[in-house]
């Protein structure tokens, strides 16, 4: 009930006379979540249309707006009209709320902060659904991440907001589904919205980002592709969506679709050719002080020294430097020997540099972890895929 008088608080968008089932995608929020910039552009490839209306970061969990304003001149604030035009002739359009838009949730949002009500399983729900519910869509995926770099630091409290999720919006007439994944280490190399964005940018083009190869960031945007491309009717298991998503990836049609997006929404597509221009001045290298393996590292810890480096936001109402981050050049399960470098550090203000903060979140042992899986379980409204004997993951 709250969802709805939230939800109908202001404007719900019509879509109907643009084809296909429109899917959008929710993230909980992790470290070096950049996933939306490969995904919209990747499942629109595919034929499924993706309006997405993103947020802005807040602490130690970047935003993908912050992330696409990195690019010059990207507008994330079109209006109404125009992000129909650009969903119809691109696939797929990435924006803020608008003034429009579940203007409820605004002003409780600002309340929750003042009232300790912030971790609420309830209000997050009514927040998240009200606003997504209202971008004219088909059907949702949710990622809603667990472990030490999210907002849901146990398995149990992630089900539970999953759950919660996906029965409110089905409720509500939207077929969902939700991923529950890991973020107990950062995702990807880059954290930061130009590293990152120069990440997702490689990532599209099939080039080997800085510090290495990332398939982690690859293997989660394809799982979160197969339930979409499934919702959205394009393939019919999300396992053939997976492999669909995966070709489209493989054959550069997601960056194609990329190239549009930037130009349709007035960015600088000369990025596109040099992803790294994104990125600022390489202010510290950290590098290690002993030999062995990378056993682990902080999510939580590289997060608050990104926002120390300027790319976060402490406060709300704070300015972010989209040129500065940290990219990681060795990730757990990697070997490293003395004086290896283990992050690059990239700021405007090389007076907000912490390389101490940065070479503590790094664990270097004698044997290599045992990681867990990216993509823990599956929730669809009537259970939880590991409770089903012989699904399919």
């Amino acid at each position: 009930a709250l969802m709805e008088a939230m939800l109908y608080s202001g404007e719900v968008l019509d879509l109907s006379d643009i084809a296909g089932r429109k899917v959008d995608k929710h993230s909980t929020g992790g470290v070096g979540d950049k996933v939306s910039l490969v995904l919209a552009p990747l499942v629109a490839a595919c034929g499924v249309p993706v309006p997405m209306i993103s947020g802005r970061g807040l602490g130690h969990t970047g935003g993908t707006l912050d992330k696409l304003e990195s690019i010059p001149g990207f507008d994330v604030g079109l209006d109404i009209g125009r992000y129909r035009e650009v969903l119809q002739s691109v696939g797929t359009v990435l924006i803020g709320q608008t003034d429009e838009i579940a203007p409820a949730d605004r002003e409780l949002y600002a309340l929750r902060d003042v009232t300790g009500t912030v971790e609420s399983i309830p209000l997050i729900a009514a927040s998240i659904l009200s606003k997504k519910l209202a971008e004219g869509i088909d059907a949702l995926v949710l990622d809603v991440k667990s472990g030490r770099g999210a907002f849901m630091k146990t398995e149990d409290d992630a089900r539970q907001l999953a759950e919660t999720l996906v029965r409110v919006a089905r409720e509500a007439g939207t077929p969902t589904v939700a991923l529950l994944t890991n973020m107990d280490v950062p995702l990807g190399r880059a954290i930061g919205n130009g590293p990152e964005t120069a990440e997702a940018i490689r990532i599209l083009k099939g080039e080997t980002p800085a510090g290495g190869l990332c398939p982690d960031v690859v293997d989660v945007t394809l799982a979160l592709a197969g339930e979409m491309l499934w919702l959205g009717r394009a393939a019919d298991t999300p396992e053939a969506g997976r492999g669909l998503a995966r070709a489209a990836l493989r054959d550069g049609w997601a960056f194609g679709v990329f190239q549009e997006l930037v130009d349709a929404q007035g960015g600088d597509a000369s990025v596109l050719e040099n992803p790294d221009a994104l990125m600022g001045d390489p202010v510290a290298v950290v590098t290690a002080d002993t030999a062995g393996v990378v056993s682990d590292i902080d999510p939580m810890a590289l997060g608050l020294a990104a926002v120390d480096l300027g790319a976060g936001r402490a406060a709300k109402e704070d300015a972010v430097d989209p040129r500065a981050g940290i990219v990681l050049h060795k990730r757990p399960g990697e070997a490293v020997v003395s004086g290896d470098t283990l992050a690059e550090v990239f700021a405007s203000d090389a007076s907000r540099d912490n390389p101490a903060a940065i070479r503590e979140a790094f664990v270097i042992s004698e044997s290599a972890p045992q990681p867990g899986p990216l993509v823990i379980d599956r929730f669809d409204g009537a259970g939880w895929q590991s409770d089903a004997e012989g699904a399919d993951a």
